[in-house]
């Protein structure tokens, strides 16, 4: 290992690039947390979903403009701190960190649960052997977590499309032993919206949670050679992604079941009534798979943006150190490091304690999304003044991305009033404004000396 390097690597394939891109988006909360969602808004949580997933388009094209324009591993970090300041990118930075980190012991912990139920053993030992061996291939070369990551992802589109598939024939009426078909579970048994209106909308903030990581691909693509193509794919797929996976997933489970009988979890269930033999088997392995998944993307994705926090001297030094494979170590083991003690936290602390500290990271998806639309709106109005056209431009600019951010707000504050996400966005707004006067502080403290942003990009 070599004490400075000079850049990170640039060995992400395209085809790396473009299975990160579909698939990323899809995590274990999809298939775990899609039961509470149902639960929640009745057949109508297809309306939760199509809302979710309008606004994260909406998100992914204004950070598709930027991120084209100027690809970097610091993605929107650097983005606020170009447009908003470096209070901006130091806070939303760190943020987007700690929660990854705090991603690392709530997939462990899932992974070990499934694997000691599949084959027996303590539940820290599973913990620790996924947690080390993929920190192993995230030190190994960027290429490594891409390989990982694509084969990762191409189980989870095989898996949803497979389910899909099964779905409609299910609903078609062409497997003899199903014991459901039609679409009669979408007004079953108290119609579409059981719940009421106000239903959708606390839906729309469950499922809002499982589209965090689709701006990954955009970190991601500042290690391959040609980061504005894999950028640009990406978003331009974002639609039709989110209208698969998700929108079409959970059609197919509405349409075939009651709302009110998924005790299973969501696919289990479907997969159970439809005569799948096996289907507890089959799922656990699928979200393994998508636990492992996410398990990995949060190690690559913290390290990175540690790693853009101390290529801006908003972090120590030292984990700007790279491998000669161009992989930030230093900032790949302190992730690790962080997110284990964590994992250990979990097991040892009481259950109430971890859940306070995991909800310190509750809302953090939002502001991230607040905060890539205040960056986009200043540096939008700056790249049309200047007449640049990146391969990406937000629609309708700057009324939907004024618009989004309304909305946004309009969210976080309808998840102040709901009593099951009271807590999150306490705690979380509790760790936001410590950051954010930390990065004040940083900004006013250095305000006479260099800054350097997007320093990444500018040596390539």
């Amino acid at each position: 290992m070599q004490g400075e390097g000079s850049r990170l690597g640039t060995s992400l394939k395209s085809r790396h690039i473009t299975m990160i891109s579909i698939a990323g988006i899809i995590g274990a909360g999809l298939f775990v947390g899609s039961a509470n969602a149902i639960e929640e808004a009745g057949p109508a949580v297809i309306l939760s979903y199509l809302l979710a997933g309008t606004l994260v388009v909406l998100v992914m094209r204004m950070l598709g403009e930027m991120a084209t324009a100027n690809p970097d591993t610091g993605s929107f970090s650097v983005c606020a701190d170009r447009a908003l300041g470096r209070w901006a990118g130091f806070s939303i930075g760190w943020l987007y960190w700690w929660f990854w980190v705090l991603v690392i012991p709530v997939e462990a912990t899932a992974a070990a649960a499934i694997l000691d139920d599949l084959i027996g053993g303590a539940q820290w030992i599973w913990a620790l052997a996924v947690t080390l061996l993929l920190t192993l291939t995230n030190l190994a070369s960027v290429g490594n977590y891409g390989e990982f990551e694509f084969w990762f992802a191409l189980i989870k589109v095989v898996a949803i499309v497979a389910f899909i598939g099964i779905g409609v024939a299910a609903i078609l009426g062409l497997i003899p032993d199903s014991q459901v078909s039609g679409i009669h579970a979408l007004w079953q048994p108290d119609g579409f919206l059981p719940n009421g209106f106000g239903a959708v909308i606390a839906g729309m903030l469950i499922t809002m949670f499982s589209f965090m990581g689709t701006e990954i691909v955009t970190i991601a693509a500042a290690e391959s050679p040609d980061p504005r193509k894999g950028i640009s794919r990406a978003v331009n797929s974002v639609i039709w992604r989110i209208s698969l996976f998700y929108i079409g997933s959970i059609l197919v489970i509405v349409a075939l079941m009651p709302y009110d009988q998924l005790a299973d979890g969501s696919y289990q269930s479907t997969l159970e009534a439809i005569g799948i033999p096996g289907s507890k088997l089959i799922m656990d392995l699928v979200i393994l798979t998508a636990v492992a998944s996410c398990l990995n993307s949060a190690l690559y994705t913290a390290s990175r943006m540690l790693f853009s926090l101390g290529e801006r001297r908003d972090a120590p030094s030292a984990v700007q150190k790279l491998t000669g494979n161009g992989v930030p170590w230093v900032a790949v083991l302190a992730s690790m490091v962080v997110g284990f003690l964590a994992v250990i936290g979990n097991y040892l602390l009481p259950e109430k304690i971890f859940g306070y500290l995991l909800a310190t990271s509750g809302a953090v998806a939002l502001f991230v999304y607040l905060v890539i639309a205040a960056s986009q709106f200043v540096l939008g109005r700056a790249m049309r003044a200047e007449d640049e056209r990146p391969p990406v431009r937000m629609w309708l600019f700057p009324h939907l991305t004024v618009l989004v951010m309304a909305v946004i707000v309009g969210v976080l504050v309808l998840m102040a009033f709901d009593a099951d996400q009271q807590q999150a966005i306490a705690l979380s707004a509790l760790s936001a404004v410590v950051i954010v006067a930390a990065g004040v502080y940083v900004q006013r403290k250095h305000a006479d000396e260099p800054h350097l942003v997007g320093a990444v990009s500018r040596r390539r």
